[in-house]
């Protein structure tokens, strides 16, 4: 039975996709479920299984091409096992051995050994008959010994070389497309320059009592939350959630001419993957615990890490943190994701001297940035917004009296 491999449905945010990587290639056999063809759009990328065991029969849709919604990317055979090559075949194949050779290789081998000048006769293959796979190239780069110099060149190069200069090596340069993930977050970041009044105000924070209070307790939350760990960005979120209903303006977003106040807090935490920066969405954060809060930012981590973050993870959100300090950053400007008018950016935790009642002490500090859109708010009361996320963690008690 002849099935139609089509796009997943796309929600009215995304209007395209383009067709990543094809796991699967006509003839070979397939699993019920098993993976066949990611699809990257603006935010996520899209996995597409077989709908039952059999084989691909063609692939309407190559790697590259842009797809819209349910668009047909291949057409499947269910119940189809694997072609055979016949033995009469035999002979014509031992005749042109370059033509069986290339038959072997799939499209996305094919192209990673294009780009990168190989010879297909060097790469072992693990695919079906032999065939080259796309990974099987991947991991031939990694491990392709490099090449030693002869060694009678070594004296020529010597020679030839002016007294007191070095022999320069080969200036090797790649270029590589940009993925659409890639391009959509260049292009949001831009407007987000472009089209608001952006301004960043800072403060810094001492950490010791967050840090205090996370050394008496962590292993007692472990063992009360089933091994969810306690950690520092549960704080800033629950916070941030306070501060947000005390300045709603800095929860709101802009629709053209209008502002819209939220009654809600949903706190996006920016997440760094191999495709990008992902901004998934905690829900109603002043509903949550701070375990239900460790528990959901670890699970974005990791179905970020392995590409399983989806549309809805991502969708709405009134602000944003992100924590630039896990990379060792003491201060940066973090910028607008928009239609939000705020986003609180996190640093690295450094001890330094700080005067305390007329004595120097040395105190964990953190910086912290909040850059927000001057036509929503005013200056007055992003500095008051930041300075509420300072005393609250400051003096973590005021989370929990409300004051």
């Amino acid at each position: 039975m002849s099935i139609e491999i089509k796009t997943p449905t796309f929600p009215e945010s995304v209007a395209d996709g383009t067709v990543a990587t094809w796991h699967k290639q006509p003839g070979e056999a397939c699993s019920t479920d098993e993976l066949i063809v990611d699809i990257e759009t603006d935010k996520v990328v899209l996995e597409v299984v077989a709908p039952a065991d059999g084989v691909i029969k063609d692939i309407i849709k190559g790697e590259g091409d842009t797809v819209l919604s349910e668009e047909v990317l291949a057409t499947f055979e269910a119940g189809a096992a694997p072609a055979a090559a016949p033995a009469a075949a035999a002979e014509p194949a031992a005749a042109a051995p370059a033509a069986s050779d290339a038959d072997k290789i799939g499209p996305a081998a094919r192209k990673l050994i294009e780009e990168n000048g190989l010879d297909a006769t060097q790469i072992p293959g693990t695919g079906k008959n032999g065939g080259i796979t796309k990974e099987d190239v991947a991991n031939f780069i990694k491990n392709k010994p490099a090449a030693p110099a002869p060694a009678a060149a070594a004296p020529a190069v010597a020679s030839a070389a002016a007294p007191g200069t070095v022999p320069v090596g080969e200036r090797v340069e790649k270029r590589v497309p940009m993925t659409r993930l890639r391009a959509t977050i260049a292009k949001r970041l831009v407007e987000a320059q472009q089209n608001a009044a952006m301004l960043t105000t800072y403060n810094e924070v001492n950490m010791k009592p967050i840090m205090e209070l996370r050394k008496q307790y962590k292993d007692l939350f472990e063992k009360t939350h089933n091994g969810t760990r306690l950690g520092f960005m549960s704080f800033f979120v629950k916070a941030a959630t306070e501060a947000l209903k005390r300045f709603p303006a800095v929860n709101a977003s802009i629709d053209g001419n209008d502002m819209v106040y939220h009654g809600y807090q949903d706190i996006g935490v920016a997440v760094s993957t191999d495709r990008g920066l992902m901004v998934p969405v905690l829900r109603d954060t002043d509903a949550m615990s701070l375990a239900n809060i460790e528990a959901t930012i670890r699970d974005f981590g990791l179905r970020g890490r392995d590409g399983k973050l989806g549309m809805d993870d991502m969708q709405g959100g009134t602000f944003t943190i992100t924590n630039g300090g896990v990379f060792g950053s003491l201060m940066s400007t973090p910028i607008l994701n928009p239609p939000q008018t705020a986003i609180l950016g996190m640093h690295k935790i450094q001890e330094r001297p700080m005067a305390v009642n007329g004595q120097v002490e040395i105190l964990p500090m953190m910086y912290l940035a909040l850059s927000y859109d001057h036509r929503m708010i005013d200056g007055k009361e992003a500095v008051q917004f930041l300075v509420t996320i300072k005393d609250l963690l400051e003096d973590p008690a005021r989370m929990l009296l409300d004051v």
